[in-house]
């Protein structure tokens, strides 16, 4: 009787233990500090989520919302795998866009699940008709007393294009010298967006490395494989520094270990505020 409850217990256990890493949402909290930041633009928080892949938080996604708003975002950066190709459900992603809307602008790029679903243009139509920002290969200019950054948006490679070439085409209109964020899906490629000068880049794809080993890292992740170095946190190369989500649901590999669901800030610093009067 007793190796049965032992059991019992041991299964109770698991259960928890995986509903826990896989429906427990964190944050994640970041900080940029350049003086390309303007001064206008000091405190300016972004929230990012990535690879919702049709993933539900509570009923309408509200959970989710919920845990968005609590982060108090001034813009929203959505990295691409908003839905599975798998299991392809768009109302249920959509739900959480129409959520996200409401709290702030939201800017969007696409994964390699959407070009997987052959759906692409059916997404942008419904993204952009619930007021989000889809950027395919291209960069828009926003602007604070009379001080501008530009967001760049590249697609997933598997759209057809490399990311060098889709990198040319998003930032041929970027004005120079001014602080350049880059939504893009896959962080494999770090090097390239060094080598274009990217300030801060914003990407997802890895999952964490799906099964996360305490104090050292991701299992595993695709486009990097084994023991992969870009999976979650934030790194830095040259005038580069790049964030990358452990995203929110799953695909191929349905759970997740020492891996909870992530939604990622980052506050941004101008450290040209406390530079002197030239």
């Amino acid at each position: 009787m007793k190796k049965l409850l032992y059991v019992a217990f041991f299964l109770v256990f698991i259960v928890i233990f995986l509903y826990v890493n896989n429906h427990w949402l964190v944050v994640s909290k970041y900080e940029f500090e350049s003086e390309k930041v303007p001064a206008s633009f000091d405190g300016l928080r972004i929230t990012q989520i990535s690879d919702l892949q049709d993933a539900l938080f509570g009923e309408q996604q509200e959970k989710l919302i919920a845990k968005v708003k609590a982060t108090n975002p001034d813009l929203i950066f959505i990295t691409g795998d908003l839905v599975d190709s798998n299991r392809y459900d768009l109302e249920r992603s959509l739900q959480a866009a129409r959520g996200l809307v409401k709290l702030a602008d939201v800017y969007y790029v696409l994964g390699n699940h959407e070009v997987a679903t052959n759906k692409v243009n059916v997404i942008y139509e419904e993204l952009s008709s619930l007021g989000v920002h889809v950027l395919s290969n291209e960069s828009t200019v926003i602007e604070r007393d009379g001080e501008r950054l530009a967001i760049v948006g590249i697609e997933d490679p598997l759209s057809g294009r490399t990311t060098k070439e889709m990198l040319k085409i998003a930032t041929e209109n970027v004005p120079p010298n001014i602080l350049t964020i880059l939504l893009a899906h896959r962080p494999e490629v770090f090097n390239t967006y060094v080598d274009f000068g990217i300030d801060l880049v914003f990407a997802g794809h890895a999952h964490g490395g799906q099964v996360r080993i305490p104090g050292f890292g991701g299992l595993f992740a695709r486009g990097q494989g084994v023991l992969p170095k870009y999976t979650a946190g934030v790194f830095e190369e040259g005038t580069t520094t790049m964030a990358v989500s452990r995203g929110l649901g799953n695909s191929t590999v349905p759970i997740r270990i020492f891996n909870p669901p992530e939604i990622v800030v980052m506050e941004l610093t101008s450290l040209s505020r406390s530079l002197p009067p030239q």
